[in-house]
């Protein structure tokens, strides 16, 4: 169990979690992605956390618009740098490199991709393919598979890619072995929920017994309900989750109101 041998524990029965997701950084905090500042929507996202009173913060991928390793060395220090307390984990998304995500892993930054409280895990999964498009590798399915065996009853699993179609812009970069990993998470009948980023914007769906949703980027979001890329100016955005034995809840807040 090489992906999810890493592991996190939080002694109690309730955590709440905040994702963030698709900061898309620059080499430096004047970078621009499509008129916006990333990184300052990434630094306010990061202040309105540290008033929250959270147990962890999931990062779900595209840390990097530039591809550089100066962009997650930004990424790192604005953390260190915030009122943030809680640990910061990582998924890796199609624009991200694992070796240099996990350059910058340490101190608050965590690397563990299995999270367990008191009748409850999360579970972190890689979805970068070798396009921009999402993969599951048969090898991940079933570490996954056997890692669920061994769950509690209530399980929350992250990835950066979308599983279904939303309708949306991203369809074309869609998590291509979607249905394989939905059904894999339904026939363990332990997950309750699974929650991506990549679509840059909110969304509610399901698959059978589990309920699907998407957080909104921290940098910029897609209009919805349309193939053609159009910019929305919505300002950065954040899910906040409760999660335990018998509780998973979440909503969206959206900085600018």
């Amino acid at each position: 169990m090489v992906w999810f041998e890493n592991k996190y524990r939080f002694d109690k029965s309730a955590i709440k979690i905040a994702h963030i997701t698709d900061c898309h950084l620059f080499e430096d905090d004047t970078g621009k992605y499509f008129s916006v500042n990333t990184a300052e929507n990434f630094q306010r996202t990061l202040n309105y956390l540290a008033t929250l009173e959270l147990d962890a913060i999931i990062f779900g991928g595209d840390l990097t618009q530039d591809h550089t390793t100066a962009s997650y060395q930004l990424f790192a220090k604005l953390i260190t740098a915030s009122a943030l307390k809680a640990p910061v984990f990582w998924l890796p998304g199609n624009h991200d490199e694992l070796q240099t995500l996990e350059e910058i892993t340490e101190g608050q930054i965590l690397g563990a991709k299995h999270i367990q409280l008191e009748g409850a895990d999360v579970l972190l999964l890689n979805s970068k393919g070798h396009t921009p498009a999402g993969w599951c590798e048969k090898e991940h399915l079933s570490e996954l598979q056997q890692v669920l065996l061994q769950s509690s009853d209530q399980v929350l699993v992250f990835c950066h890619h979308h599983p279904l179609p939303i309708n949306g812009y991203l369809d074309k970069h869609i998590l291509e072995n979607g249905p394989e990993l939905l059904n894999c998470l339904v026939n363990s009948e332990k997950v309750a929920g699974l929650i991506h980023g990549h679509v840059h914007n909110e969304y509610h769906y399901g698959y059978r017994s589990i309920s699907i949703v998407a957080t909104p980027a921290t940098s910029i979001q897609f209009s919805k309900c349309t193939e053609q890329w159009q910019q929305q100016n919505l300002g950065p955005a954040v899910r906040i989750i409760n999660l335990g034995a018998q509780v998973y809840d979440s909503e969206v807040i959206w900085l600018d109101g």
